[in-house]
Formats: structure tokens, sequence, C-alpha cells
């Protein structure tokens, strides 16, 4: 059916600014510590159409407003969205339009059906007149259609918890302006079924959290949120997670090519085109290296954060993947694959050096280089792959035994590996690094390669948590997972903390789905069950738009109002590697990334 035609559309009136002072963010630090920062809104209205890559039009359908407490809608003469256009996701989307009287773009909502339960998300109006969004259910095309969230929405997604399987629901969003001012999309269905297989499940996982990358992006600089929060910040790693995303969203068919290529050239420009300098504001980086967070409108640094030497390395990565990705004779495809080449040109590897033999963790124009080094075993093993494989002024190839002096060789639950008790550790160079085969003079001399390490390290932590050695609630065979994390605060709780196990390391019962998550490809066997376990027990408290929540708590029954751009993104890319290999295959054909293992010293597995 096509979207019903528009009617009379009544007019808003500009609301005056509509970007308050956002509430101070618990913003993350790998020491363990926390950094208190005040985030700030972020405008990221669609405007034209076009940053989306959509091109048919949308009709928009006025429908009178609501009273505050009322919760059913008029019966509404609205259509099924239709199949979308190349820029929308595919599964279930329609197409935009604009109104010239009201200056609205509206991008009507995509739906994601999985075992009980909906998840919607859609792009605003371009209008600053906007208190939020209500979601509208019914089961028959023509309604009656009931409201469903409690009051406004302030984010464009919202998670349907409450439906049966096998009924067809029809979904309208209304977009809630000033007195008696309402837009509502045409109506979308989705039937959520129970799985029929885990390649279901893991489809459903991953799509939702490519969600993530997209719709909390800026189209206009393709800068990815920190955390799912209107007032958020960009998180530079958390980009280079999400142009990974792009490539797996083109690959399952959720973008089309042209969107992806888009908004991947539309962010390596940002990276490019934003001043460098050793001013204290006012830059995205400084000598090739960029801030680890980001305002998200300006690009440039926020507040006082650090010149983050792990953060850029991990948006390197993303970029390399992008510029191994984008491989076609497309004039766009080309610029991409030229911006990525100038991006890691830039980078000055020695200069964090700092004089030393091991890279600083970073630098801040205030005060210069951040004492503590990266030494092994830690998430900075791309890193150092990375620089010691640049095109230009790589680090010393002596870089890689002064980082192995840090590892340490233990045995913990019958498993023997080079500890680093959080799973991030073990997990994010293998987002994108295919480390199997092929391995170090370390681990060569104890006969495993780096993937057999996370393998066991993974089995090793969730034996600790069968043992469950504290007497945390819930613990067992299928509910574990410490990694860093948002946690409670409360009494006997932490906040954002990184833990991990074994040896325990700031276990106050929180668990992360995504330390569990981001092992997939190295315990299938174990992970795989859990992250079943998990959607099936919790599903109510743990489960949103965009997958699985950051943490949990069940010792003080606390589930994390916020999902994180670097919890998806391992779960995303390692579903991915799981199932296909292809981010692996395609991140390993780049010259920078061959280089930097053979200068490791890393060969064949003996």
């Amino acid at each position: 059916m096509q979207p019903a035609q528009p009617g009379a559309l009544p007019s808003f009136k500009p609301l005056p600014g509509n970007r308050p002072d956002a509430p101070h963010l618990d913003a993350r630090r790998r020491d363990g510590s926390t950094r208190r920062g005040e985030g700030r809104r972020a405008s990221i209205g669609l405007g034209a159409a076009s940053a989306f890559g959509l091109a048919a039009s949308l009709a928009l359908a006025a429908v009178p407003g609501l009273g505050a407490d009322s919760g059913q809608a008029p019966r509404l003469d609205v259509g099924v969205a239709a199949s979308g256009d190349a820029g929308a996701p595919r599964s279930v989307s329609a197409s935009p339009g604009a109104d010239p009287d009201v200056g609205a773009a509206w991008w009507a909502p995509v739906a994601r059906a999985g075992d009980a339960s909906v998840t919607l998300h859609w792009a605003a109006p371009s209008l600053d007149a906007l208190k939020g969004y209500e979601v509208h259910r019914g089961t028959e095309l023509d309604g009656p259609f009931h409201r469903i969230t409690p009051g406004p929405l302030g984010q464009r997604h919202f998670a349907d918890l409450t439906v049966t399987n096998g009924v067809t629901y029809y979904y309208v969003v209304r977009a809630i302006g000033f007195p008696e001012v309402t837009l509502a999309a045409p109506a979308i269905s989705a039937t959520p079924r129970p799985f029929s297989s885990d390649a279901e499940f893991l489809e459903l996982l991953q799509a939702t959290a490519f969600d993530y990358f997209w719709f909390e992006a800026n189209p206009a600089n393709g800068l990815v949120r920190d955390r799912s929060t209107p007032d958020s910040f960009c998180s530079i790693a958390a980009v280079g997670f999400g142009l990974t995303a792009i490539g797996i969203g083109i690959d399952h068919g959720w973008i089309s090519r042209i969107a992806g290529r888009d908004r991947t050239r539309a962010t390596l420009e940002t990276f490019w085109e934003q001043p460098q300098g050793p001013e204290s504001s006012g830059a995205i980086g400084y000598r090739g290296w960029f801030y680890h967070f980001l305002d998200l409108d300006r690009a440039t640094r926020f507040q006082q954060v650090e010149l983050s030497s792990i953060d850029t390395g991990l948006l390197l990565a993303g970029v390399i993947f992008a510029r191994e990705y984008f491989a076609a004779t497309d004039p766009v495809e080309g610029e991409i694959r030229a911006l990525a080449n100038a991006l890691l040109a830039r980078v000055d590897w020695g200069w964090m050096l700092a004089g030393g033999s091991l890279l600083s963790m970073g630098w801040h124009p205030e005060r210069g280089f951040i004492e503590h080094r990266w030494i092994g075993y830690n998430e900075a093993m791309i890193l150092y792959v990375l620089g010691l494989g640049a095109s230009r002024d790589p680090l010393p190839a002596t870089c890689w035994e002064a980082w192995t002096r840090g590892y340490r060789w233990e045995t913990h639950y019958g498993q023997s590996f080079v500890v680093f008790p959080p799973l991030f550790g073990h997990q994010y160079s293998h987002c994108w690094i295919d480390f199997r085969g092929r391995t170090d003079a370390f681990l060569r001399a104890r006969g495993i390669d780096y993937f057999e390490n996370s393998r066991r390290a993974t089995l090793a932590q969730r034996a600790y948590a069968i043992a469950n050695p504290r007497g945390h609630p819930g613990y067992g065979p299928w509910v574990w997972g410490l990694t860093a994390c948002d946690g409670p605060g409360l009494p006997s709780t932490l906040g954002y903390r990184a833990r991990g196990a074994p040896p325990p390391e700031n276990d106050d019962g929180t668990l992360a789905p995504t330390a569990v998550g981001g092992s997939l490809p190295f315990a299938p066997e174990v992970c795989l069950p859990t992250l079943r376990h998990l959607y099936d027990q919790y599903r109510a408290q743990l489960w949103t738009a965009y997958g699985f929540r950051d943490a949990f708590n069940l010792r003080v029954g606390w589930w994390d109002p916020d999902v994180l751009g670097i919890d998806q993104g391992p779960m995303l890319l390692m579903a991915e590697n799981h199932r296909t290999g292809r981010v692996w295959r395609r991140f390993m054909q780049a010259p920078e990334v061959q280089r930097g293992l053979a200068r490791a010293g890393f060969g064949p597995t003996d």
C-alpha cells in the first residue's frame, strides 16, 4: 500500500533554542577512575533528506493532538510504509518527504521484530519546536491505535517488549509540538516470532547493534555518540567501530552501498578537514592523533579530554577497513581511499613515544604527555601493529619486544594464558586482526596463538562465574561477563570500572553482555547460549532498540539505562567474524597490517 496523502498541516511555531544545559555524565576512563563531564545536546535533525541518501517522497499525515493522559489515538487514515529506498534499512522502511509550510523532513520508522520484541527507529522532522515523540500501536491497519509510551519520548527509538509472537502489530510514531500540533508518520507493521535458529538470533543482535551506529551518528559529519543519550559527546573509538559497521550493514542489506559510502566519506572528511594543532580548544587533534571525545556538532575537543593514542588506534582500524571495503572504481570510493591514506600518513608515531620505547597513553595541551605507557597485555595490541606497519615513519621494531615485557602468563581454572582480567582487552584487537594460525615469539614458545589465548581467557572467566567465589546472585554457566562497563554506584558497588576475572578485579556483581558477545568467535559453544539465555531470561529489563544494555547487577536489581558504542561495536564485529569472517578478510588485506605483524615477528604457529 502507498503512504496516505497529506492532510492539512497546522503550522509549527519554532521554540526558542532547544539546547538546554545537559546533566553531567560519567565519562569513561580505562584506568578505572571516573571523569565527570558535562555533555551538551547535539542537534542532528535530518534537514535535507539527502543526508541519508534517500530520494523518493513520503506523505505526511496531520492528525489531531491527544490529551496528555489519553491512551488512545483516533482512527487514522494512514498507509503501511512502503519498502525503502537505498538509504534506509531495507527490512521495513519508508522514504522521506518535506512539507514546504512546516519545513519538516520525516523518515518513517524502521521496525525489527524478534522473539517477543519489536524495535523501532525514526529520524526527526527538521524543526526546533518538538516536545518529543509518542508511539501508538494497533493490531489493524485502520486502528484503533493505543499509545504505548508513558509520555513524550526524548529519543527517536523505542523497544516494544509487550508483544505476543505471531501477532502483526501496526505502529504510528507521532511528533509532538505545541498544543494541538502533531505530525504522524505512516503506519509500519511488524510480526514478532520465536527465533527459528541461532543464526536468526544473531541477525537481530547484529542488526540492532548496527542501528546504534546508523541512528546515533550525526549524519552531517559522521561522528558517533559515546552512549545513547541525547546529550552525549562523540567517542572516536565508537567512530572506528561505526566505520566498520557500515560495511557490515551493506553486506546484510540493512543500508545501500551508496548510503554507506556517502556516510563514510563524510566521516573521513571530518577527521581530515577539521583543524589540528597544539591549542587547548578548537582542534580535533594534533600531529595526526585525535582527542578521545569530540563535540558532536563542532567535531572539536570535548572539554579537557586527552589526545588518546588507543582511541585513535581504534579509529584508524575503522579507517583502514573502510579503505579496504570501498575498493570500487566509483569516484566517491576513490575519495574514501585517498582520505584514508592521508589520515594514516599524517600520524606522527614517533612523537607519541615521547622519547621512550613504549607509546604514551596520550597527551594534553595543558600538561604534555600522560606518564603511563602502553605495555602488554591489553587492548593496545592493534595500536602497535598499526604503528609498526605505518607507511611513513613507523615505530621501531623493538617496540613489540618492549610491549611483551609486560605479559603475565598464569593458570586459572585449568587454563594457561596471558592474563588481562577484563575481557575487552582480549577482544578489541581481534575485532579487526585475524590472529588464527600466526603468532609472535612470546606465544610461539608456549605453543599457541592469540586467538587461542583469548579463547582460554573467555573459558576461564566463565569458570570463575560458575565457581562464584564472591557469592554474587545469578552468576553461573549462562550468566557471566566481566569487562569495562558502567556500574550501579550504590553502596558496596562501583560506578564505571574495568571489571574482570580471573584474577578478580572490581567484581561487584555487575555483568556486561558485550563481554560475552565480544568473545563469540573464541568460544561460540558457551557465548551463544549465554547471549540467548540473557535475551530469554532478562529481555524485559535488558533489551533495547539497540540490543543489549551496557550492564546489569542482579544483586541490587540495577539495569543500566544506557547503550554504549564501544559495547555494540565488538558484539557486531565479532558476530560477523564468527558468522562470515568478512571483517577479518578485508582488514587483513591492508599492507599496514601485514607489515606490522611481520615487523613484530609474527609467523605461522608451529
